[in-house]
């Protein structure tokens, strides 16, 4: 995988002005690798610096986001399988916009089942879009902006990262609550 991962950085630096079309290009093949979002912005911020790789890393991600849409609605069976899955492993849990955009951040979550909660959370693709790029930038600000450095964290601090984003994440919860009616007013028996 780091083989592989030094073949891309130097093919995209020898690409010239299509460096960034190229690099755009492996956030859209990314989930045919299995190739973390997180690694491909550490690479936008090495290769491109802080803004420049950010708005790439932004761009390819929502690019990603897009298309997850548009082959869930184009293979409904598929989006479904993809809601039992989540239902399996998130329960009946529903996640705000701000919540995904934390969730985002923690490299072993996978992208397309927060893009997936997103797609619930919309009404149509017109909030999908606003709710990705919402989403999608804390991801590519932050592991952009890291860059070379979150590779050389210590598996301390990165467990301790992690843990600081448990609180966060109750704290931007949705604050509601359902009762059912039957539930509310229960028949006397």
């Amino acid at each position: 995988m780091e083989q592989a991962g030094q073949y891309v950085m130097v093919f995209i630096e020898t690409a010239g002005l299509f460096a960034p079309l190229i690099f755009i290009s492996f956030h859209l093949l990314r989930p045919l690798f299995f190739v973390p979002v997180v690694f491909i912005c550490v690479s936008g911020g090495i290769l491109f610096g802080a803004f420049a790789g950010t708005l790439y890393s932004l761009i390819g991600i929502t690019l990603s986001s897009i298309v997850f849409y548009l082959i869930v609605q184009w293979a409904p069976k598929t989006l479904q399988r993809f809601v039992n899955l989540r239902k399996r492993l998130l329960k009946n849990t529903e996640f705000t916009t701000t919540q995904i955009a934390v969730l985002r951040l923690i490299p072993f979550i996978h992208f397309h089942l927060l893009s997936l909660c997103l797609l619930e959370l919309s009404r149509n693709f017109k909030d999908y879009a606003k709710a990705s790029i919402v989403s999608n930038i804390p991801i590519a600000f932050v592991y952009t902006t890291l860059g070379q450095w979150i590779s050389t964290l210590s598996p301390l601090f990165v467990l301790i990262i992690l843990l600081l984003f448990i609180p966060l994440i109750y704290v931007l919860r949705r604050k509601e609550i359902i009762i059912k009616w039957q539930d509310f007013f229960q028949t006397a028996t």
